[in-house]
This record gives structure tokens, sequence and C-alpha cells, in this order.
């Protein structure tokens, strides 16, 4: 035997001392007293893991080392993990998973460094799973396959207590929710199926039940201003704790409930209306009215509808007024009539001039309400 031959490593003798470190880095995750691995401790298990890796046959155990890798994260998930979860509910839940789930990453990333050179020769040679896929797997098929479904509640709860205007851990929704991205591996699926759909059901209820109230009790421009403050407040929920591909799914949620539902209702209201608010010169509520039905598909059409008639009746008021006056003045006051008619000329080019402010300010110049405006020179027209 010369100096280069090492001695032969047998399984059982190999996978004890691999076990020592893996208690070690299983003591350190739980809390208890267990100084950190030194550069020499790591060193003793990768080269372990080494040495057993590149025995001859019968000796080279790499298949058994990468069933076993995987076999670690079981056994403590099993004997642990799922316990500590399962006696645990609703917020109390969710933090421990937060807690559980950094966990498992921090350990997934001690042992895929221990076992790297399965990684590197035995894994690619047979195109297994990753070290690292393997241990994140574990995770997601034995406790978020178990668990999701609560958690999934448990956050969907905290979000509507916030939208009755309680204060909730937003970051702690944040870290529950990115395990349904991160548990995906790479796709959205998890986060999609198993909680963005649910989220995007309750919140078309939860808007349902608030606009059926809201539009019996209020007139259309605190409607309008309580729909834009919702919208404003779940961009905001996007921005603190969801993922930022369900913002549109979930802006289209509110906007359907809140207004494509009443939208007629809502611009009909008998004192408070599309109707009222023109006449009334409400130019914040247009604005807001416009910002709102631009947001849903041919929402502008029935307001330009409006503000076409409106005009239309105004400029035709003027006409009205301008023919009873002259049909009360006799003929021979003919410089009578001439002023009466530059007072008609004079007035529907301030109701041009008003409505073109309307259309600039209030409807950002539109062009379905621009047009409106051209039929105010059809009343000056010989």
């Amino acid at each position: 035997m010369t100096t280069h031959e090492r001695k032969t490593v047998d399984l059982e003798e190999g996978w004890a001392f691999m076990q020592k470190g893996i208690t070690k880095l299983k003591n350190i995750l739980e809390g208890k007293p267990e100084p950190q691995f030194s550069s020499e401790d790591y060193m003793m298990l990768y080269t372990t893991i080494y040495n057993m890796c590149t025995q001859k046959p019968p000796h080279d155990y790499s298949q058994q080392l990468y069933d076993k890798y995987r076999e670690s994260f079981e056994e403590y998930i099993s004997s642990m993990v799922l316990p500590s979860l399962r006696e645990k509910h609703d917020e109390f839940m969710l933090r421990e998973l937060v807690k559980r789930w950094s966990n498992h990453k921090v350990m997934v990333r001690w042992l895929s460094r221990f076992f790297h050179y399965l990684d590197r020769y035995f894994i690619s040679r047979r195109s297994l799973p990753a070290l690292r896929e393997v241990g994140l797997s574990c995770f997601r098929d034995l406790v978020y396959q178990e668990i999701k479904g609560k958690v999934k509640s448990a956050v969907i709860s905290l979000i509507d207590q916030e939208r009755e205007g309680e204060q909730i851990d937003r970051a702690l929704l944040k870290n529950v929710l990115d395990i349904f991205v991160e548990i995906g591996l790479g796709s959205m699926e998890c986060y999609e199926n198993d909680f963005e759909d649910f989220l995007l059901k309750d919140t078309a209820d939860y808007y349902s039940i608030k606009a059926q109230t809201w539009i019996v009790e209020d007139s259309c421009p605190d409607y309008m201003l309580k729909a834009e403050e919702c919208l404003k407040r779940e961009k905001e929920r996007v921005a603190h704790y969801l993922h930022s591909s369900s913002e549109p799914k979930l802006l289209e949620k509110v906007q359907h409930e809140l207004l494509t539902q009443y939208a007629s209702q809502l611009l009909e209201k008998e004192h408070s209306g599309c109707h009222a608010l023109l006449r009334d010169d409400k130019v914040e509520d247009l604005s807001r009215m416009y910002r709102l039905f631009s947001r849903i598909t041919r929402g502008l059409e029935p307001v330009s509808q409006i503000f076409k008639q409106h005009v239309t009746n105004e400029g035709t008021a003027l006409v009205k007024q301008a023919e009873d006056a002259a049909s009360n003045k006799k003929p021979e006051k003919k410089d009578i009539v001439g002023m009466q008619e530059q007072v008609f000329v004079r007035k529907i080019i301030e109701l041009h001039d008003k409505y073109v402010a309307y259309v600039t300010d209030c409807f950002q110049g539109h062009t379905l309400f621009h047009k409106v405006c051209q039929i105010i020179c059809l009343f000056v027209s010989p």
C-alpha cells in the first residue's frame, strides 16, 4: 500500500460522521447552544462525501448519499417542522411558517455545500435534480402541500381585516407570499393556483357586497370617492406584499364590481349623477368620473353621450332665448335686433369656451368629448 492510497470509508462509518454534522446544523437551526461551523468542520464533512463518492466500486456510495441527502430533510421535517406548524393557528402559524422556511433554506444551503461533490459529477452525469432543488422540493411536498390551504385562508382573512381599516403586519404577509412564489422554483403556478385565484374571488365578493350598499346610500360623487380610494388601497397592497403580477387582475376585479356593474345607475343618479354634475359645474367630480370610467371598457361612451346631450340642451336654450327675445321686439327696432344677435353670439362663444375647458381639464382632451364641442359651432351657423 503506497502513501497515496487512502483507507476505504464504508457507508455506515462515513454516514455516522456526516450525521454528527447534520445534527449540529439542526441544533443551530433550533436555537440550541451549539458553536458555529468552523472552516475545518466544513472541510472534514466535504472531504468525507468526496472520499465516499470517489472510491472504487463497490465502495462508491454516490447513489446512497444522494438518497440520504433527501432523507435528512424528510426526517427533520417530519420530526420538528410539521409538529411545530400543526400546533399553531392563524397569524402564529404564519410566523412559524416564515421562520421554518427561512431555516429550511439555510439547511439546504449548508447541506448542499457538504454534499457538493454529488452536484458536480454524479448528479450531472445522471441528469438528476440538483441538490438545491431536492432540498427545496422536500419542503414543498411535505410542508407546503399540507398547510397551503390554511395559510391561504389566514392571509386572505388578514387582507380583509385591513380592508376594514384594521392594522395588520404587512411585512409578515410579504414574507408568507414570497414562500408561495419561491416554492414554485421559478414557476408562478403555486402562487397563482394556491393563493391568487382565491384572493381574486374573495376580492370580487368583498366589493360586490360594498357596492350593493354604497349605490343605494351614497351620492354619485361620494360613491366615486370611495371607488377611487379602494383602487388606490389595492394598488398599495400590491406594492407592500402581493406579487406585482397580481396588480392588473386585482384592479380589474375591483373595477368590475364597483364601476362596470353599476355604471349606468351611477351616471343616472337623479340628484347627483352626470347630468347634475354638469348642471352644477362640479369640475372636480367630473374629472374623477373621467378617471374612473376611462378604466372600464367603453366606460366613457355613456359619459360623452350625457355631455353631448347637456351641451346640446344648453345651446338649444340659448337659441330659444334669442328667438323669444327677437319675436318680442318691434320690426323697426333693427339696431336692438342687431344687439340681440351680438349678445347671442357672445353667449354661444362663452358656452363653447366653457366646455372646451371642460374637455381639456376634466376629460383630458379625449376625442369623444372634443367632438361634442363642435356641436356648439352649429348653433351660429347660417
